[in-house]
């Protein structure tokens, strides 16, 4: 059976591994995906449930690469010691703002988004509303957790209120953890800071049936394209008050 994100085509992203001193959150693995004419660098956190090496997380980082966008992933402190209890805030916030450090002085000629996947990307967000992550310009979330499945709610995007950097938001128009119902309105409330790209059809892992005429790898790519595209206008973003929000399906 096919692998779900062809990890075999993943393994030649030429990936190299690095060691991220997280202070008292201990030293975590990382994972860095450079092309050689790299024009901006996303540190990428992983989910809740998959680790730094997950194959969406590779696919991203390769489909990103040929995009001549660098990548720096890396491991919460408890995947790195293969728990599966996803650490408490406090500590998850360290490690993110351990990689944004790390990423800050490996690449200091490059402008830094940061973000994650479901869970690593609301760590991210939480970390930046509570005091801004230095060097870092815009947030970009892959499937952002708004709620449980099953519990539609908009509480866990009250913090993205705080944050006055462009945030871009690609969303499975079937993901059962962001209601588009709930995750819209607060898109518009965030103003010009917030870009939302809907992917019909897909659902929280980017994952599409096969009625919709599009395969997984062709709604990634779909993405990974929106992202390029809004990474080249963030990267050049200066300090021009932001207001009115971009919403696009």
């Amino acid at each position: 059976m096919r692998d779900f994100w062809v990890v075999q085509a993943m393994a030649k992203s030429g990936s190299k591994r690095a060691t991220i001193d997280a202070g008292k959150a201990g030293s975590v693995s990382a994972l860095l995906t450079v092309p050689d004419d790299a024009s901006a660098c996303f540190v990428f956190a992983h989910g809740a449930g998959a680790g730094m090496s997950h194959s969406f997380m590779e696919a991203v980082a390769a489909g990103l690469a040929e995009r001549d966008i660098a990548t720096v992933r890396y491991q919460f402190a408890y995947m790195e010691k293969g728990s599966k209890r996803p650490d408490p805030p406090a500590v998850a916030h360290a490690v993110v703002r351990a990689a944004i450090a790390f990423a800050v002085g490996r690449f200091p000629h490059l402008p830094l988004i940061a973000g994650g996947k479901s869970f690593g990307g609301r760590m991210t967000s939480q970390a930046q509303a509570e005091e801004p992550l230095p060097g870092v310009r815009g947030l970009a979330f892959f499937g952002f957790p708004l709620h449980p499945s099953g519990k539609p709610a908009a509480e866990r995007g009250e913090h993205l209120k705080q944050i006055k950097l462009p945030m871009l938001f690609l969303q499975g128009e079937r993901d059962k953890l962001a209601e588009l119902l709930l995750l819209k309105p607060l898109i518009r409330d965030l103003g010009e800071r917030a870009t939302l790209r809907v992917l019909p059809f897909a659902d929280h892992s980017f994952h599409v049936p096969a009625r919709s005429g599009r395969t997984d790898d062709e709604t990634l790519a779909i993405a990974l394209d929106a992202f390029a595209t809004w990474c080249k206008t963030t990267s050049k973003t200066t300090s021009k008050p932001l207001s009115s929000s971009r919403t696009r399906a």
